[in-house]
């Protein structure tokens, strides 16, 4: 019995590396809007992200375009804004739904805004970090994830 045998090269092909495994840390608007308009806090915000895969609830576009446009008064505004609101599509956010009853559970018992709590809904449904620049959400963040199991 004659057998053939073919070689063939192994391929292995490979996503680009922004999109390889990536620990995921949850974004709040105060961290996301420091990247975007706040020059100081820019690089040491970005650096904080950069090695992450970022989330946010859906609330965030909602956020950063009530921020563009308290910031969009004077002149040249609007190209800033227009920069900033390119920089925030380039930071590739997955927005998230959260659970609406988590969210208000959470808002009470820590007496958070229901924007805070939506973050903090999302990051204990990760298992994920939050950054934010917010005291009282960090607060909250720091009691609530340390008690996940």
């Amino acid at each position: 019995m004659n057998t053939l045998t073919l070689e063939r090269p192994l391929m292995v092909a490979e996503p680009a590396a922004r999109f390889l495994a990536r620990s995921p840390i949850v974004v709040d608007a105060s961290m996301v809007c420091a990247i975007l308009f706040d020059g100081g806090l820019r690089e040491q915000s970005g650096r904080l992200v950069a090695d992450h895969a970022l989330y946010a609830p859906y609330l965030l576009d909602h956020e950063i375009i009530s921020e563009a446009l308290r910031r969009f008064a004077g002149p040249g505004a609007s190209a800033s804004i227009t920069v900033a609101l390119q920089r925030y599509r380039a930071l590739e956010i997955a927005l998230c739904d959260t659970d609406v009853q988590a969210q208000f559970d959470l808002a009470l018992r820590y007496r958070i805004s229901a924007f805070g709590a939506a973050y903090l809904c999302l990051a204990a449904e990760l298992h994920s970090p939050l950054a934010t620049f917010d005291p009282q959400l960090a607060e909250a963040a720091r009691v609530h994830l340390s008690s996940l199991d």
